[in-house]
């Protein structure tokens, strides 16, 4: 009736070095582990998987990310790789050739720390491109977009319109919009593009799913509710495409604020909808990002004294959505990234704590004073960290917060020494979804053919810890650390087959062991395996 699965290193996750020669699985779950012969003898499998050396671990999960807009970046114009202005302004005019007279012209993904010139297009730039078209092109932090004139147009945005709440319209000397905006300030031209078809969101969905499963992904919790349309229409994409039954892949939706009432409305609640699709924490944005300079400090950017960042959420509505939230019996996940955003979320959340067997989320946790870590000590709190940044972040990062902020910046290593739950992501698109990439940031903390030792080395992970982050770590931040992230009895049937054993191959071979097979309810949704 079950399943037989050996002949590989298979890591049950349950301590360091420990592995098992063989698991037996039925109905989804994992019944017992221990050696081929007494597997066989007790339980007489119907069919055997043979890994063929290859080495099997607990099914990674990405603990943060947006597959819609993962999707939407597979398919669009991706700006990510490219180190120079002039490469983009290339890709705009190519892309332009092939659009319709008004056509909107999008891209994303553009970071001017990876220019020589640090460059960041103005508006003017962006008409002569364009040719009467609008654009849009988003940031890769997804906290700041550039528009043109005819989109800002569109949008209304003159000199006169003033900055909206948690937003900034960037502007020249003589107080002119120079077409760079900074988080909700975006939301004002959102606002006027066309409305995204529905094949579009499934398309997006299919690429983003397909492609999380290529990496070796069993799942991701995922934030997507609501810029789609409305909560209805995005959900639906969703329940259609992860179904359960064609397609298995866990995918935990968080609820944007802004959305709850509709998803109540609708009569969702809280918790699973299916084996693969569940309701998880209520979405907050305390802050922006690092990168355009919208998180928010307790003092200074030292690269411009001028700002500390922003409030996307006030303190006073933070705590309105966290009421709300309580009221509906669910958790809150907040997107913090800087120290002064940090210091009010925990405040917020230390005076209204989670429902019983839940817990609250902190979603980056980039700058963590050791204060405010012997505050988060004392919480029901899950951390969602994304190693990866540390690649991408830095040199420039160090010019942004200074060696006295660095110190307790990025601080993987010290959060979980202090005992605190941390769970693993990619943030995709903002970072590729790889959690092979991730577990290689986490242990070197530099990208794979560098030569230096790493950024703040003293924070490297090992690769037991890494590994623990997508695994235990993810599934502590949706409480189910009794139904997912190691191999044992009792457990999901869910394995993430890598080629390779990552626990053996020099360091820089994380990031190109190839994916063999992922398995989702003892059921194979991608690769191949003999039997």
């Amino acid at each position: 009736m079950g399943k037989l699965w050996f002949n590989g290193a298979i890591y049950t996750m349950e301590a360091e070095n420990r592995t098992v020669e063989a698991v037996y699985t039925e109905n989804g779950r994992v019944v017992d582990a221990g050696s081929v012969q007494k597997l066989r003898s007790e339980h007489a499998p119907v069919e055997e998987m043979d890994l063929q050396g290859a080495s099997m671990y607990p099914g990674f999960q990405d603990s943060h990310l947006h597959m819609l807009g993962l999707g939407e970046t597979l398919l669009s114009l991706d700006f990510s790789g490219m180190e120079s202005a002039a490469e983009m302004k290339q890709a705009l005019q190519e892309k332009k050739s092939r659009l319709a007279p008004g056509q909107w012209l999008t891209g994303e993904g553009w970071n001017e720390n990876n220019f020589t010139d640090r460059k960041i297009f103005h508006r003017w730039e962006l008409d002569e491109i364009a040719d009467g078209s609008p654009v849009l092109l988003t940031r890769i932090c997804r906290h700041a977009a550039l528009a043109n004139s005819k989109a800002l147009n569109l949008a209304g945005i003159t000199e006169e319109t003033p900055d909206p709440p948690g937003g900034i319209i960037v502007r020249d000397e003589q107080g002119r919009p120079t077409g760079y905006l900074l988080d909700t300030a975006v939301d004002i031209v959102k606002q006027v593009m066309p409305e995204v078809r529905d094949e579009e969101l499934r398309e997006a969905l299919q690429a983003a799913v397909q492609e999380m499963l290529r990496k070796g992904l069993t799942g991701g919790h995922t934030e997507d509710l609501n810029y789609y349309g409305g909560f209805k229409r995005t959900f639906q994409v969703f329940k259609d495409l992860i179904n359960h039954r064609s397609l298995k892949f866990r995918t935990n939706l968080l609820v944007h604020h802004e959305v709850l009432e509709d998803m109540h409305h609708h009569g969702f609640r809280f918790g699973p909808v299916n084996d693969s699709l569940s309701f998880g924490a209520v979405k907050i944005f305390a802050d922006g990002a690092l990168g355009a300079r919208t998180a928010l400090l307790q003092r200074p950017y030292n690269d411009a004294p001028e700002t500390r960042g922003v409030a996307v959420t006030s303190k006073e509505d933070m705590k309105s959505i966290v009421k709300r939230a309580r009221e509906k019996g669910m958790p809150a996940a907040v997107h913090v990234i800087g120290d002064a955003a940090l210091e009010y979320t925990v405040e917020v959340l230390e005076k209204n704590p989670p429902p019983e067997g839940t817990r609250d989320r902190l979603i980056h946790a980039q700058v963590t004073p050791p204060d405010l870590i012997a505050r988060l000590q004392q919480m029901s709190v899950v951390l969602d960290l994304q190693p990866r940044f540390v690649v991408s972040d830095f040199p420039w990062v160090q010019e942004r917060l200074g060696e006295e902020r660095l110190r307790c910046s990025f601080a993987w290593k010290t959060l979980l020494g202090a005992g605190l739950h941390c769970a693993g992501s990619s943030d995709a698109p903002i970072e590729p979804v790889s959690p092979l990439e991730g577990i290689h940031a986490a242990v070197a903390r530099r990208k794979a053919g560098s030569s230096h030792d790493g950024w703040l080395p003293d924070e490297k992970l090992s690769r037991f810890g890494a590994v623990q982050l997508y695994t235990r770590g993810s599934a502590q931040a949706v409480s189910a650390e009794e139904e997912y992230g190691i191999i044992a009895p009792g457990f999901r049937a869910d394995f993430t087959i890598l080629e390779n054993d990552i626990f053996q191959v020099p360091l820089d071979e994380i990031v190109t062991t190839a994916v063999k097979a992922v398995v989702v309810d003892d059921t194979l949704q991608y690769g191949t395996l003999t039997t």
